[in-house]
């Protein structure tokens, strides 16, 4: 960080005037240490997620790397959500410096602009979440993001995209649902865009972070909720409350982890530990998806075998999700901002899934035929 008010000073100023004002000293005099030992940075990181949540295995799989890659001198002090601020506040405290660092999703800050779920919840035009991952990274995402954070909303953060979730589920129902009439009315828990995605369905939405769902379906507050994927969902007790499953979903098919740093401390560190930060966050995404796709998989399997029902969302359903999406992206195309954003995802979808789509056999039919019976499609 910068040099306070109060006369302390940064890691790098403090280490540069000692080197300085020590070196004629360190020539003369061959006994002593040639260097001080260099304490490690500690950085203060909050997660979104309930301590008991797989996602908090998903950050230690960044935190780890960081430590390992930067030979110590980077150390971070991991935190669940609620340890200094709400699962929704890590931006804010980020920006005010209250924490160095967060683990989250850009539709958290939602409330401060609709634009933050065109990073990971908006329309999907067919691109799934590696695709849109990618146009974060190499087709002008990145600059879209630092746009919107610091220029648009002047925050002090610096932020960085990781791990390509799988499509999230429609959620949990207490009965089964097959067409767009059956939900009609529901009280139901989404974030961001879905949220207007629901209501332009019929719904009433509640958005409640991870750790407030099962007690809301408890009292009656929501009627049926998602959050993102079995292992997640099995954690908090989601079975414990409704018994029937849906997969598939457009409502959030394009999301990612949000890496979170307050700008000034990422300013301040060595050339080469922001990259270990930055570039940490693709390792940690390829590390989380081998552990979503070992723990998602297993743990619907045990979601089955406890007595939850597993269905695929209706295309009835799924169809009329897309039409939904048509009329909120006219909406949100009247902002100047998320209109060149949305022109730049469709560019992106339209050139990239072609060859994507053209390219990929068809992985079911070859399932079908070594695993036959199993699917329900």
């Amino acid at each position: 960080m910068k040099a306070q008010e109060d006369g302390t000073v940064s890691r790098r100023s403090f280490l540069a005037k000692g080197v300085m004002a020590g070196g004629a000293v360190a020539a003369g005099s061959l006994a002593a240490p040639a260097v001080l030992a260099q304490a490690p940075v500690v950085m203060k990181m909050q997660t979104s997620w309930p301590a008991s949540d797989i996602w908090m295995d998903f950050a230690r799989e960044y935190t780890t790397r960081v430590e390992a890659m930067s030979g110590g001198r980077l150390k971070i002090d991991l935190l669940p959500a609620g340890a200094v601020v709400g699962a929704f506040q890590v931006l804010d405290a980020c920006n005010d410096g209250v924490l160095d660092a967060a683990h989250s999703v850009p539709v958290y800050w939602y409330g401060k602009s609709k634009a933050a779920s065109l990073f990971g919840t908006g329309p999907v035009f067919g691109g799934s979440a590696t695709t849109m991952l990618a146009w974060f990274n190499a087709g002008g995402g990145a600059e879209y993001y630092r746009e919107l954070t610091q220029d648009i909303l002047g925050l002090n953060v610096v932020g960085f995209l990781g791990f390509p979730m799988f499509a999230q589920p429609f959620g949990w129902f207490k009965n089964e649902v097959n067409t767009v009439a059956d939900i009609q009315g529901f009280k139901y828990r989404t974030v961001g865009l879905a949220a207007d995605l629901m209501q332009a369905m019929g719904m009433s939405v509640a958005q409640l972070p991870g750790g407030e769902i099962v007690p809301a379906m408890e009292r009656g507050v929501i009627d049926a909720f998602e959050f993102n994927n079995p292992s997640s969902d099995m954690r908090f007790g989601a079975q414990d409350v409704a018994k029937n499953y849906y997969l598939s979903s457009y409502h959030q098919a394009s999301e990612s982890f949000e890496f979170l740093f307050n700008k000034d401390f990422y300013d301040d560190l060595d050339p080469d530990l922001q990259a270990i930060l930055k570039y940490g966050v693709e390792a940690a995404s390829t590390a989380n998806t081998a552990s979503a796709m070992d723990n998602y998989s297993a743990d619907l399997l045990k979601l089955q075998d406890g007595g939850v029902t597993i269905r695929r969302t209706s295309g009835e359903i799924l169809d009329a999700q897309i039409k939904a999406w048509d009329g909120l992206i006219a909406e949100l195309e009247k902002d100047a901002f998320m209109k060149k954003v949305l022109d730049s995802q469709r560019a992106w979808v339209e050139r990239v899934t072609y060859y994507e789509l053209m390219n990929s056999p068809d992985y079911a039919l070859a399932y079908q035929h070594y695993f036959p019976g199993k699917l329900s499609l």
